[in-house]
């Protein structure tokens, strides 16, 4: 394939960058206002940059139980004070705080945009069977949600019975994939701009909801659509590089931390592509360091929080892993530094000091002048 196709097909991928996303029926629909909407934080300080850290041990289980005083967090390196901090979870809270607690919202989306028929199938039979565990008792609501090249349909009342979502689902009817290797580059421009606009889509949504989002999405990724032979022109690498600060704002703003699950499983294992995601997990400020693979789903999973699975046909227990995170976790407060520079990034590190214990929370925050 020649260069100036490929660079016109990126050309296309950014200007889909430029859109804030489509409704929850329509792919490629943009709202009037033409942007994202900042969110509402879920403090009475809306300036503050909240945190939602999940503490597991070396066999990646949840901690309960930890308090504010276990905690330090860094930004740049600096030690900031936690301006306010909760525990959700455990068996410590009363029923009080149980009653009162910050909602949380788990959903899981079941990608049949960037999988094959076949493997959709099989997605759904793993889910299935995570749903008719302990009897259909889930041990945390679910939302479920498919998203295709139709359009996106999420249920719009989570239930903790799985008996009762799965009735739901098997209503579904997945989709046949209409985008053909004759489509563009393979399909893969439409199918990265179905992608990343439902995401940035959810975002939006979510935005204006109160409380942590668990997004699960069963997917192997969308097109990294990077590579050695597309040369970006300097406007198109500030285009890449807003919507990379635009993606990563609005999904903190939303208090999203996303999953990924690749439902290739061992079929995938060891090859190239798997783990090329890790060569872009390092957020990016400089329009000569930008990459379309930096918005990638496996990037976004991890510098979010959450978790990029792989090289397991065991999907069922993997959706558990997941999930699991919402078994505990600790929700903390610190004030923004003001920004010296456009798309300035501040670097966050949460530890505590509990020999043993790993800590999980986004990467960063963009800032502006």
């Amino acid at each position: 394939m020649n260069t100036s196709y490929r660079a016109g097909i990126f050309a296309i991928c950014l200007s889909s960058l430029s859109l804030p996303g489509f409704t929850q029926q329509q792919p490629g629909q943009v709202p009037e206002s033409g942007q994202i909407q900042p969110a509402p934080q879920n403090s009475s300080q809306s300036n503050h940059i909240l945190l939602d850290v999940v503490v597991t041990d070396r066999s990646g289980k949840p901690i309960p139980g930890l308090a504010e005083k276990d905690f330090v967090v860094r930004d740049n390196g600096n030690v900031q004070n936690i301006l306010s901090f909760r525990a959700h979870g455990g068996t410590t809270a009363t029923d009080e705080l149980q009653s009162t607690k910050t909602p949380l919202k788990i959903i899981v989306m079941i990608d049949e945009v960037n999988t094959t028929f076949d493997h959709v199938a099989y997605e759904r039979d793993q889910l299935k069977k995570y749903l008719l565990q302990n009897g259909g008792k889930l041990p945390q609501p679910l939302l479920l949600g498919f998203v295709s090249d139709k359009g996106t349909e999420i249920q719009s009342v989570p239930s903790q019975d799985g008996n009762a979502l799965l009735a739901s689902f098997d209503q579904h009817e997945t989709a046949l994939r209409t985008i053909r290797r004759n489509t563009g580059f393979y399909g893969a421009e439409e199918r990265f701009q179905i992608s990343i606009n439902t995401m940035r889509s959810l975002a939006a949504k979510e935005a204006q909801q109160p409380g942590r989002k668990m997004i699960v999405w069963i997917s192997p990724g969308w097109p990294l659509l990077t590579g050695p032979r597309i040369d970006m022109t300097a406007k198109q690498a500030q285009q890449l590089l807003a919507s990379i600060v635009d993606v990563s704002t609005a999904l903190r703003q939303a208090r999203i931390t996303m999953y990924s699950i690749d439902p290739l499983g061992l079929a995938d294992a060891g090859s190239v592509r798997l783990n090329y995601y890790q060569e872009f997990l390092k957020p990016v400020t400089a329009t000569k360091d930008v990459q379309i693979a930096d918005l990638s789903l496996q990037v976004l999973a991890t510098q979010t929080g959450g978790l990029a699975l792989n090289s397991s046909n065991d999907i069922t227990s993997q959706i558990a892993r997941c999930v699991a995170d919402a078994d505990a976790y600790y929700t903390l407060a610190i004030d923004p530094h003001p920004a010296d520079k456009p798309n300035d990034f501040h670097a966050i590190s949460v530890k505590v000091e509990t020999p043993g214990l790993t800590t999980r929370t986004r990467n960063g925050y963009y800032t502006q002048p």
